[in-house]
């Protein structure tokens, strides 16, 4: 009997069970482990005597799931799940709502971020953990709760909100100073290629030149999105290599009609796994973009989705990946082109503006400097008292423009930031060659100044 096996990592795959009817779900799943597992067996599959007992045999990325359970699974990788679509945080007066999900039963309920949840089903929020409180709020599908509410205008309102599916965003995306598009990818859903491309899409409008794609704390997901998602990025044919139990070959990657720029830059972290690595594997290989952050996860390989007789599911490690050229995955993860020990969008994007401006001159670097920073500008020369608008200006990196105020005195010219800089983040400090000197000449070049704010 022929079936199509979606890959977990989504690859389509065909896997064909024996003609003649198997005794039961245990063997079944035996004997798929016999056929087509691939990793190490920690023990004699013959003496076990439940598909639980297999299953501890056999590396911690093959699962068994009852149907339940696995549409459970799958709802993960689709950042579907059922609520009333809210984040929330602790608040001295009871659970802050920090954002509420566009479609989701709260959203639709009127909730609005700033309001403090302060009684669930008659009880006090006042002393509850955030854990506590999420346990209490959420709850079967189709199910309601009640909710106290404290509004921002101090006023009290009381709603009762249905518990239903909803989608946590996939996809985020901003328009960064310099015109640098910004894409975060939290998991490679059945659709993450097509949220990417209406993501490049739409900041491609807004006059996106150069683009991160951010894929920290992504997990992975399905493969089919992983080789549309490569074929985003001209000079990658490639995808990967796969080595399954008895055949070893290289996959094409699907070319899109979208394609990011060649600097295009990725960000990763030690939670970027599976897909994310398949990515970012093929991307080094074929040297198609440019990669910040730590090193990767190290999980490199990948599982196939079997159904089963009864409608349970298998998962179950059936190849080890590689990158189009043989980089190795599994175990040792990779090595971004540029390591960071803060959040690589810090330096991508510092990148990315830098070689906007190839001409100017980077000053030394301001390190470590408090929120209460005033920056002093020093010229060569007594500087005009009317400076053009724009001359200079404080990026926030990863960011945009930060509001400031500007005194000339003399050769210098005096940057105050309107509000405090934020802890731990970085700044950069632009100064254009549209600054004049007192004969109203301008200067030859412009400069910028990599800034970092002490934690």
């Amino acid at each position: 009997m022929k079936k199509i096996i979606p890959m977990f990592l989504g690859l389509f795959l065909f896997f064909i069970l024996p003609i003649q009817s198997l005794a039961s779900t245990y063997d079944e799943v035996k004997w798929l482990i016999q056929n087509d597992y691939v990793g190490e067996i920690k023990g004699d599959l013959n003496r076990a005597t439940s598909i639980d007992e297999m299953i501890e045999m056999l590396d911690p990325y093959s699962s068994y799931f009852t149907k339940e359970e696995f549409e459970a699974f799958t709802n993960s990788i689709e950042m579907t799940t059922v609520g009333i679509g809210v984040v929330i945080e602790k608040h001295e007066k009871g659970i802050l709502i920090v954002d509420v999900f566009e479609g989701g039963s709260a959203y639709k309920a009127g909730v609005v971020p700033g309001d403090i949840i302060i009684n669930v089903n008659g009880q006090s929020t006042v002393e509850l953990s955030i854990e506590q409180a999420q346990t209490l709020i959420l709850g079967k599908e189709n199910t309601t709760v009640d909710l106290t509410f404290l509004k921002e205008d101090g006023s009290k309102s009381t709603k009762k909100i249905t518990r239903l599916p909803f989608s946590m965003p996939n996809v985020t995306s901003k328009l960064l100073y310099g015109n640098v598009g910004y894409i975060g990818l939290s998991s490679f859903s059945e659709n993450g290629t097509t949220l990417v491309k209406n993501a490049y899409t739409k900041l491609k409008n807004q006059g996106a030149t150069s683009f991160i794609l951010d894929l920290q704390n992504n997990g992975g997901g399905y493969v089919s999105t992983a080789e549309k998602l490569i074929g985003m990025f001209p000079n990658a044919p490639y995808a990967y290599k796969l080595q399954e139990a008895k055949n070893t070959y290289l996959e094409k990657s699907i070319s899109q009609n979208i394609k990011f720029p060649k600097d295009t830059r990725i960000l990763v972290n030690r939670f970027s796994a599976s897909a994310s690595e398949m990515t970012v594997a093929a991307l080094i290989d074929q040297n198609a973009a440019i990669v910040y952050g730590e090193n990767t996860y190290g999980k490199g390989t990948m599982q196939a989705l079997y159904p089963l007789s009864d409608g349970s599911y298998l998962k179950l490690t059936m190849a080890e990946f590689f990158g189009p050229k043989g980089t190795v995955v599994k175990d040792v993860g990779l090595k971004p082109h540029f390591t960071t020990t803060t959040n690589p969008i810090f330096k991508a994007h510092y990148d990315s503006i830098t070689k906007k401006f190839p001409t100017y001159k980077e000053r030394k670097a301001m390190l470590n400097v408090p929120v209460s920073k005033t920056f002093k500008i020093t010229f060569n020369k007594s500087v005009k008292e009317q400076i053009a608008a724009n001359a200079i200006e404080l990026v926030e990196l990863g960011g945009s423009k930060v509001e400031a105020t500007y005194e000339v005195s003399n050769n210098q010219v005096i940057v105050k930031p309107v509000k405090s800089l934020k802890a731990g983040y970085q700044y950069m400090l632009i100064a254009h060659p549209l600054i004049q000197d007192k004969n109203g000449k301008a200067l030859k070049s412009g400069e910028y100044i990599h800034i970092t704010v002490k934690e």
